[in-house]
C-alpha cells in the first residue's frame, strides 16, 4: 500500500513539474513580447506626433516654442504611471496593469517625439538599431551565461543613482564634459542591467509552475524592466550617434 502511494505521489510529482515546465519556459517568451509591443506602440507614437503639426502644438506652443502644459504633462505623466504600476502590484489586477503599461507606452511615445525635433530621422533610426543589437547582444549573455550577476547588477544599481544625481547637478553647472561622462556611463550602465535583468527575469521564471493573475502581473512588470533598460540605452545612444538638426 506504501509502495502504490509512494509511486502515486512521485507520479503526481512528475505530472505537475512536466505540467509547469511550458510555463516556465514561456515566461520570458511573454515578457519579451510585450516589450516590443510597447517598443512598436511608443515607436508608432512618437513618429505620428513628430510627422503631425497640430499634434505637436498640443505639445509646444507655437507662439513662444515653449513647451505647453500638455507637453509637461506628458514628459511627466510617465514616471507618475511607473510609480504607480510598482507600487500598487498587489492591489492591481492584471488587466489593470495591462492598460497602466500601454498607456505608458504611448505617453513615452508622445514625450519622445521632442527627440524628432532635434536629431535628424536617419540618426535616429541608426542609433535603434544600434540599441537593438547591443540589448540583443546582452540579452542572450544575460540568458545563457552561468556566471552569477547579481554583486554585478547591484553596482549597476548604484553607478544609475550616481547618474541620476549627476544629472540633476548638471542642469545647474552645464558642463559638456560631464553630460558626456554621464553618458558613457549610462550607456555602459544600461547595457550591463540588460544581461542582469534578462538574468533576474529568467530565474523568476523558472519558479514559476501555474498561470495566474500573479503570472501574468510578473510578466508586465518584467516587460517594463526590458522596456526601460532599452529606451534608456537607446536615448544615451543618441547623444554619441544623434545628428543634430
Amino acid at each position: 500500500m506504501n509502495n502504490l502511494s509512494n509511486n502515486y505521489n512521485n507520479n503526481f510529482g512528475y505530472q505537475q513539474r512536466d505540467m509547469a515546465m511550458p510555463i516556465a519556459r514561456t515566461y520570458l517568451a511573454n515578457v519579451f513580447m510585450w516589450m516590443f509591443l510597447a517598443l512598436a506602440i511608443t515607436a508608432a507614437t512618437s513618429w505620428l506626433f513628430a510627422t503631425s503639426e497640430n499634434l505637436m502644438s498640443l505639445l509646444i506652443n507655437p507662439e513662444t516654442g515653449s513647451m505647453s502644459v500638455g507637453g509637461w504633462i506628458a514628459m511627466l505623466a510617465p514616471f507618475g504611471l511607473v510609480i504607480w504600476m510598482s507600487m500598487g502590484f498587489q492591489k492591481m489586477s492584471a488587466s489593470t496593469m495591462v492598460l497602466v503599461f500601454i498607456a505608458y507606452s504611448v505617453l513615452m511615445g508622445v514625450s519622445l517625439s521632442f527627440i524628432f525635433l532635434a536629431f535628424t530621422g536617419t540618426s535616429i533610426a541608426t542609433t535603434f538599431l544600434i540599441t537593438a543589437g547591443m540589448f540583443g547582444t546582452m540579452a542572450v549573455v544575460g540568458y545563457t551565461t552561468k556566471t552569477d550577476l547579481t554583486k554585478f547588477g547591484s553596482i549597476m544599481i548604484m553607478g544609475l543613482v550616481g547618474i541620476i544625481i549627476a544629472s540633476v547637478v548638471n542642469m545647474f553647472l552645464g558642463s559638456a564634459m560631464m553630460d558626456y561622462i554621464i553618458s558613457f556611463l549610462g550607456v555602459l550602465i544600461f547595457t550591463g542591467l540588460t544581461a542582469y535583468d534578462v538574468q533576474k527575469l529568467k530565474r523568476i521564471g523558472a519558479q514559476i509552475h501555474s498561470e495566474n493573475d500573479a503570472t501574468r502581473k510578473l510578466t508586465i512588470m518584467g516587460a517594463l524592466t526590458l522596456y526601460l533598460d532599452f529606451i534608456n540605452l537607446f536615448l544615451f545612444l543618441l547623444r554619441f550617434f544623434g545628428n543634430r538638426k
